[in-house]
């Protein structure tokens, strides 16, 4: 009897971490997708607000710094092993990145 309810409790645990690590994951791609992209259009907003020049020419060289930085944080969301890690760096830079180009506002 012990043997059965050893073997379905290890069945259990396994199942549990397997749930686990795989929401652990979707986590890590939510992160590296929507964060990212979050970050990465505020950083680019930011960018075109605070660039010399006129307002297309910012707005230009913003979009093209974006993409790098879009992948850059996705590759490295899932390099790092931390998740926490992760997703403190990635939404705090979209938090801070559109609060700052919400609180500059509209470039005159």
């Amino acid at each position: 009897m012990s043997i059965n309810r050893s073997a379905t409790q290890t069945k259990t645990q396994s199942d549990k971490g397997v749930w686990t690590a795989s929401l652990r994951m979707a986590a890590r791609a939510a992160t590296a997708l929507v964060g990212g992209y979050a970050a990465a259009a505020g950083s680019a907003t930011l960018l075109a607000r605070l660039l010399p020049g006129s307002p297309v020419e910012a707005s230009a060289w913003g979009m093209v710094a974006s993409f790098p930085a879009f992948a850059v944080l996705g590759l490295w969301a899932f390099h790092e092993r931390r998740l926490l890690q992760v997703t403190v760096v990635i939404w705090g830079a979209a938090l801070l990145s559109i609060g700052a180009a919400l609180l500059l506002g509209v470039r005159p």
